[in-house]
């Protein structure tokens, strides 16, 4: 690999993600490095036009992205929508000189044999790095979910560019805030059955 590696300092948190960021990477470096970690889902490794990242994700970052993980799950179920949980999913395109691992991601629908996600979740929780949305939208990825600072931020595809939208289009029943209200709960198991009364309670609604 070539030339500058920069360390990015976390903003805050004492259980920081770490990252190390090269830049004048070529496809091949990006490929040698998912060789070496194998089938793990950590550290995360995404590649935009040359700069390549390597991001350790911390305890609190995992646990975030599977609360809102698990809780669209428990969306979908009470819903009655099929979905396709693909985790880490590694999305690449060497013509487009892009590849990225989503914290989180999903395809609705019974779809065979997918070749992207319809949504993929992402979870800030260290500043810095490398514009994962851009990597997004190169490899066409129809909605990505940005969660920052105890908030969710939807972005739609459209176009070919990327629009912030109170909404989800992929999942239009869905309400980010009140999703995002529950993920303070001691525990992942109390966060999905205060979320599942919520929903249930509001499906009662006259």
């Amino acid at each position: 690999m070539t030339a500058e590696a920069v360390l990015l300092e976390p903003y805050e948190a004492p259980r920081e993600d770490h990252y190390v960021v090269l830049r004048g990477a070529a496809w091949a470096d990006y490929q040698r490095l998912q060789q070496v970690r194998g089938d793990q889902s950590a550290p995360r490794i995404t590649y935009v036009e040359g700069v390549l990242q390597i991001m350790s994700p911390s305890r609190t970052h995992e646990s975030i992205k599977s609360y809102i993980g698990r809780s669209v799950e428990e969306y979908c179920l009470e819903a009655g929508l099929e979905f396709d949980p693909y985790g880490s999913w590694t999305i690449e395109d060497e013509a487009l000189a892009r590849g990225v691992e989503p914290d989180e991601c999903y395809v609705f629908g019974e779809v065979e044999a997918p070749t992207r996600p319809d949504l993929a979740i992402e979870v800030v929780w260290t500043s810095g790095g490398i514009d994962k949305l851009e990597a997004h939208r190169g490899l066409g990825v129809h909605e990505v979910w940005f969660w920052r600072r105890g908030a969710i931020t939807i972005h739609v595809l459209r176009n070919g560019t990327y629009e912030t939208s109170e909404r989800s289009e992929v999942l239009p029943g869905i309400d980010p805030v009140e999703l995002a209200s529950f993920l303070d709960r001691p525990t992942a198991s109390k966060a999905i059955r205060d979320y599942r009364a919520a929903l249930r309670a509001r499906a009662a609604e006259p």
